[in-house]
């Protein structure tokens, strides 16, 4: 990290938020939001909430008020200031075109045969977002298969997410547009805010996070995830070249590797001249 500022884009669930079975460091959220505070540090929250949920948990677990909001699994950004959420329009009619006139609707026709797919709540749908539950006992890579196929007859560029709520133990299957994934999310927002790739760090602990931590984004995976996602983000990551970009939040003792702790640890692996100069000005 080469200059004194950052952009620090996290997941919310079971990454900053200790939903997950895991314990939660003392103080780690009291950290993180004193860490996020600094005029330095850019907060972008990336997470599938809606908007409404991403306020709701900010409220009730105390979490800093960001700078940007990417929310819906990639499908909205907002940017926030003096309490007033602006969706950015530039990033709509960018993802717009990969469903080629399709709209949620009619997307969802499309895919009504596979009928293992639940389409889960309507405060989890957009305009740009069709998400599904799919049991974990079904064959999921043959269902993707299939939905792949139907959405490439409908002339439809679409990006297949899949990840496990392992609170609730069910399958989330999400259709968005091609571009509209976190990662393309982040590295617009980057563009925008003009920041270079090492002033960039992303943390994140599920399986949709992976396009994020396999790329050469400088990548947090908190210690809580799990060991199938630890696995295929190692091995993804590697593969595609960034496996110095990926770091494995560890806990030692007092679980200081899980959540928002974890979240820290790796802005200290990545930016340590930048939380250096953090922990001078806080001792002068």
């Amino acid at each position: 990290m080469s200059q004194a500022k950052v952009l620090l884009c996290t997941d919310m669930d079971r990454t900053i938020i200790p939903n997950g079975f895991q314990p939660e460091p003392a103080d780690a959220r009291k950290q993180f939001s004193d860490f996020c505070e600094r005029d330095e540090v850019k907060l972008a929250y990336v997470t599938g909430r809606h908007v409404s949920l991403v306020k709701r948990a900010i409220k009730n677990y105390a979490l800093p008020v960001p700078d940007f909001a990417i929310t819906d699994v990639g499908t909205k950004i907002y940017q926030i200031g003096k309490g007033s959420w602006q969706q950015m329009a530039d990033w709509e009619a960018e993802i717009d075109k990969d469903w080629n006139g399709k709209t949620h609707a009619q997307l969802k026709h499309i895919l009504r045969p596979i009928k293992e797919l639940r389409l889960q709540e309507s405060s989890k749908q957009n305009t740009h977002k069709l998400s599904y539950y799919l049991p974990l006992y079904l064959d999921k890579d043959t269902i993707i298969a299939r939905v792949e196929a139907f959405l490439k007859d409908a002339n439809v560029a679409a990006s297949i997410l899949w990840s496990v709520d392992e609170p609730k133990n069910i399958g989330l299957l999400d259709v968005l547009p091609e571009h509209a994934t976190k990662l393309h999310a982040i590295e617009f927002l980057q563009r925008k805010l003009d920041y270079q790739l090492d002033e960039v760090i992303f943390a994140g602990d599920s399986g949709n996070d992976l396009p994020v931590l396999t790329s050469q984004i400088p990548s947090v995976l908190v210690d809580n995830a799990s060991a199938e996602i630890k696995q295929a983000a190692v091995e993804l990551s590697k593969h595609n070249g960034h496996a110095e970009a990926l770091f494995l939040a560890k806990s030692h003792r007092d679980n200081e590797g899980n959540y928002a702790a974890g979240v820290l640890q790796g802005v200290a692996h990545f930016a340590p001249h930048f939380v250096m100069q953090t922990n001078k000005e806080a001792s002068s």
